[in-house]
């Protein structure tokens, strides 16, 4: 069932509103044992009031934070409603994150109570020494002593116990009330704490909810990490105010074989996930077939939206050529997080939209852009000056750089503190060059550099599957790319890519010189945040010598 009620305007009045209204039907598609299996909204319901019961008797009370560790999954979601139907505050940190990352980001939060999903979590010595005194809960079967098995603890609880604390707190919850604290990534400095209200998050899932009411919608698939705010404001929340059913893809390696088993009508995703998908169907020879996007997403597929990062227009022409639209939009953590996204009857190629209803867009006279409406954090968690420094009159301070077009369309050009600025003074946006570059089937990522020097450069990782075929093609060995003087064919070929891919910046904005490397930027190498963005710090670190070589030859 479908319908847009905006007047539910916290997540536990949104949750208990949605549950009553039709509480037979399907809502959540999760896999067990590699079979989808039906959710249905009484079922959810009655999980989320016994796990309310539970985490009340580990102390978990209204105002109080508990920190959850834990990939997507069913316990995911039901811990987030009960978290929110308490009146605590719910603070996920993404499982991808070291041990080291996760104690921190843990500790700042000051939690009571700790939410972990695997074994390997709860035998981390960085956790467990210090948190050795909170109440620990996880999703797996264990038998360490004082620890709380969710699948066993949530059998014994009492729903009803569960229901009348629900019903107490929805007579208290207002939309001012702290919801969730999110870290930042950290891609400039210190990871920091984004307090949301409950009113921040539910304004926004509505009026996104809004932007698609006419388009039809039985089936979406999450394919992103629920701790980050994209997947949770865009898939679960307004999942909860569409009213339509969420399937929770397994993991990254069967989002393909997961989608053909659900059969969705929308999915969420970054453009690396895009490129990625098209990266593939071309290593496969397949990518030029009429309908084969369709086929390989389930066959049902209305849309997609993308955000996070740049979408390159040659992902977002290959998505329109084969009849899919690909809607950018655009938003921060701080912003919960959508500002503005291109509609289905409102897209425009590069722009990242127009803004949601009630959100206002400004373009300060420095070329920043700046937000105002419900949505807005109401500041970074006991960081009162880092607060200040972003947050004037409710206008909030993105750092990104763009302009707004007549029509009332956003565009992002680059982001504020990661402007490079040459030994001459030109000032270039790296984001813009480097979505460029990533354009070229050569190109699976870049990084582009030049700050205080005379020119720029790029670190190159190579497609290996679309060099490896152009080098067998040319009688090359394979590995004719990877000893330490490059291939003079191979060094001629990127040349001419990123001649052709830079072609119509200014000469300032060209790339002088450039190396391959052997590995990509990850996550776990720390050279990427959650949300694949690049980590220019700490990339510049790991490859120091590289880059003081191109610039001394």
């Amino acid at each position: 069932m479908t319908r847009i009620d905006a007047s539910q305007k916290t997540i536990p009045h949104l949750f208990a509103w949605r549950a009553a209204l039709d509480p037979d039907s399907i809502a959540l598609l999760v896999k067990r044992q590699k079979t989808f299996q039906q959710v249905t909204w009484r079922i959810l319901e009655e999980d989320v009031l016994r796990a309310i019961d539970l985490l009340a008797q580990t102390g978990v009370a209204a105002g109080k934070r508990v920190v959850q560790i834990a990939e997507n999954r069913y316990e995911w979601i039901v811990a987030d409603l009960a978290i929110q139907s308490l009146g605590a505050v719910h603070v996920p940190l993404h499982a991808t994150l070291t041990p080291v990352q996760q104690a921190a980001q843990g500790i700042d939060s000051d939690p009571c109570c700790i939410l972990l999903s695997t074994l390997d979590e709860l035998n981390s010595k960085t956790l467990t020494t210090h948190f050795h005194s909170l109440p620990m809960v996880t999703f797996a079967e264990c038998n360490e002593p004082g620890v709380i098995q969710w699948p066993a603890a949530l059998s014994h609880a009492d729903a009803e116990r569960g229901r009348v604390l629900r019903d107490a707190w929805l007579d208290q919850v207002t939309p001012d009330t702290v919801a969730t604290i999110l870290y930042t990534s950290g891609t400039t400095g210190e990871p920091k704490g984004v307090v949301l209200s409950q009113g921040n998050i539910t304004s926004n899932a509505w009026a996104t909810a809004r932007v698609f009411a006419d388009q039809e919608e039985e089936v979406r698939i999450n394919i992103l990490p629920l701790s980050h705010i994209f997947a949770r404001t865009c898939d679960m929340y307004v999942w909860l105010a569409r009213g339509a059913q969420l399937a929770l893809a397994e993991s990254r390696e069967t989002i393909v074989d997961d989608c053909q088993s659900v059969q969705p009508h929308l999915l969420n995703g970054v453009p690396y996930f895009f490129e990625r998908t098209i990266r593939t169907l071309h290593g496969l020879g397949i990518a030029d077939q009429p309908g084969i996007l369709q086929k390989a997403f389930g066959g049902r597929l209305r849309m997609c939206c993308s955000g996070g990062a740049p979408l390159p227009d040659a992902v977002f022409d290959y998505f329109a050529g084969q009849g899919i639209p690909l809607l950018q939009g655009y938003g921060l953590t701080e912003t919960s997080p959508v500002i503005t996204v291109n509609a289905p009857n409102a897209s425009r190629r590069g722009s990242v939209g127009l803004p949601l209803a009630d959100v206002e867009v400004r373009i300060e006279s420095d070329g920043e852009i700046s937000a105002r409406g419900p949505n807005v954090m109401q500041g970074y968690w006991r960081k009162p000056a880092a607060s200040a420094e972003v947050l004037q009159d409710g206008w909030f301070a993105t750092g990104d750089i763009g302009h707004v077009d007549n029509d009332g369309y956003l565009w992002i050009t680059g982001r504020k503190k990661e402007i490079l600025v040459t030994a001459a003074g030109k000032k270039i946006a790296p984001a813009l060059v480097e979505s460029l570059l990533n354009q070229d089937p050569l190109i699976a990522q870049s990084i582009v550099l030049g700050d205080d020097r005379k020119y720029l450069i790029a670190l190159i990782v190579p497609d290996t599957d679309q060099l490896q075929a152009r080098l067998e093609a040319n009688g090359l060995p394979v590995d004719a790319w990877t000893g330490p003087v490059l291939n003079g064919a191979v060094q001629g070929w990127y040349e001419q890519a990123i001649r052709t891919r830079l072609e119509n910046l200014s000469r300032y904005e060209q790339v002088q010189k450039f190396c391959l490397l052997t590995q990509g930027f990850t996550i776990e190498t720390g050279e990427l945040t959650p949300k694949m963005s690049l980590r220019r710090a700490i990339i510049t670190s790991h490859y120091r010598d590289r880059i003081e070589a191109l610039y001394a030859s």
